[in-house]
């Protein structure tokens, strides 16, 4: 899976301050909607506000994939977030979540969709990547690295 495709650098962030679920789904809908013109913080999080109450998508290990479909996306829209301290996002094994990958997609793209996350479950599965995302510095580093990684051919 090439991230290069729906990450951009404006929407990968280093060190965004987490607080809550809550809050951090606040935020994050607040920034994609500040680089998707066609989309409103409000629409993307309720979207993801009704996604994560129909259980977390926090998959363990302090990792997080929120998606949601969007009436008004017209293409699939990912961040990449990696948190200042973790939060908790009611992950299946309890752990506190601090790398993020929120995915924002058309209503109707129901088979890229499960595409698109499965390759994100692939990639944050590795213990390697996760470290290397966790390691980095700043934004411009967590895009770098999460790009190299998903650009390396898959086992």
């Amino acid at each position: 899976m090439q991230l290069s495709k729906i990450l951009s650098p404006e929407r990968t962030v280093c060190d965004m301050p987490g607080v809550s679920k809550k809050r951090f789904l606040t935020t994050v809908s607040e920034h994609i909607a500040g680089s998707a013109s066609s989309l409103s913080a409000d629409a993307i999080y309720n979207a993801l506000l009704a996604r994560e109450q129909l259980g977390s998508t926090g998959i363990g290990n302090g990792i997080a994939i929120p998606h949601c479909r969007v009436q008004e996306c017209t293409r699939i829209i990912g961040t990449l977030v990696k948190l200042d301290e973790g939060i908790d996002f009611d992950a299946i094994d309890s752990q506190q979540v601090d790398l993020l990958f929120v995915l924002i997609v058309p209503a109707e793209e129901t088979d890229e969709h499960l595409r698109v996350l499965s390759g994100l479950a692939r990639l944050f599965h590795q213990e390697a990547f996760c470290q290397a995302l966790r390691d980095a510095k700043n934004n411009s580093e967590l895009y770098q690295t999460a790009i190299r990684f998903s650009e390396q051919p898959q086992d």
